[in-house]
C-alpha cells in the first residue's frame, strides 16, 4: 500500500468513511486557522490588543501545522484498516 495514494479513498466503504471523517476535521482546522489569522490581524490594529493578536497567530500556526499531521494520521488509518498486501510487497522488494 503506497502512502498518499489518491484512489484509496474509494476502495471500500470503510476507506470512504475514513476519508470523509478526516476531510471534515481537515476543513474544520482550515477554517479555525483562517478565523484565528483574521482575528489576529484585526487585533493588531490597536496596541492594547496586540498581545491577544499574537496569541491568535500562534494558535493559527498550530492549526496549519496540524494539517500535514492529520494527512499522515489518515494514511495510518488506511493502513490499520487491513490493506497489508502492498505494504508486504514493498518490504520484500
Amino acid at each position: 500500500m503506497a502512502l498518499f495514494y489518491p484512489g484509496r479513498a474509494l476502495d471500500n466503504e470503510r476507506t470512504r468513511r475514513i476519508y470523509a471523517v478526516y476531510e471534515l476535521v481537515y476543513t474544520a482546522i482550515d477554517v479555525a486557522a483562517a478565523v484565528l489569522f483574521i482575528a489576529g490581524s484585526l487585533l493588531f490594529f490597536r496596541e492594547e490588543t496586540q498581545t491577544a493578536g499574537t496569541w491568535c497567530f500562534l494558535f493559527g500556526s498550530f492549526c496549519f501545522a496540524a494539517k500535514p499531521l492529520l494527512r499522515i494520521a489518515r494514511e495510518v488509518s488506511y493502513w490499520r484498516s487491513g490493506d497489508f498486501e502492498d505494504l508486504a510487497r514493498r518490504a520484500d522488494g
